[in-house]
């Protein structure tokens, strides 16, 4: 059983960076402007405010809908995946527990900022993207976006590594 909390820390970690690095941009960044520059201009600390999702989409929707899909939605997914977590009848590798964690850490993040920021995100990291994809600065993000994206590429990455255990174990 205690394997089974152990990634809870990494949940915790990800969320307690976060939450102090946000309360830091705010107590010293004032909105929607520059604090530090790092590498020239590859690397900026910036104080702004998403009341949207990844890359801004859903910015004009009504309260009602964002209160739904960017709330409700991931509240609902937390208790899911706390659920899958801690159900002795599904059998989960130790990386999958470890990367469910970081999910976890990185929604935990963002949704105190919904709950608690009137829906506005603290976004703070902006990288220099040399206009590829178009962009010349890569959307601003949080250390709960970067735990959420990292933990998805896992997943993926080790839902097909399973898979093709799978696929080799049935062979044999």
């Amino acid at each position: 059983m205690a394997k089974t909390w152990r990634p809870l820390i990494l949940t915790l970690a990800i969320v307690l960076a976060d939450q102090l690095s946000k309360a830091w941009v705010v107590a010293t960044i004032p909105e929607n402007t520059v604090g530090y520059w790092f590498f020239g201009d590859f690397l900026a600390i910036v104080h702004v405010r998403n009341t949207a999702i990844a890359f801004s989409m859903g910015s004009a929707l009504p309260i009602w809908i964002r209160l739904v899909f960017f709330v409700g939605l991931p509240v609902a997914l937390l208790a899911a995946v706390l659920l899958i977590f801690f159900n002795g009848n599904i059998r989960l590798s130790s990386p999958t527990r470890w990367t469910l964690a970081l999910f976890m850490g990185g929604g935990i993040g963002n949704l105190i900022d919904r709950i608690f920021r009137s829906l506005r995100v603290v976004d703070f990291i902006s990288v220099k993207f040399y206009g590829i994809f178009g962009l010349e600065r890569w959307p601003t993000f949080n250390i709960a976006d970067a735990s959420l994206v990292v933990s998805g590429i896992l997943l993926a990455v080790l839902l097909l590594l399973e898979k093709e255990v799978e696929r080799d174990g049935k062979e044999g």
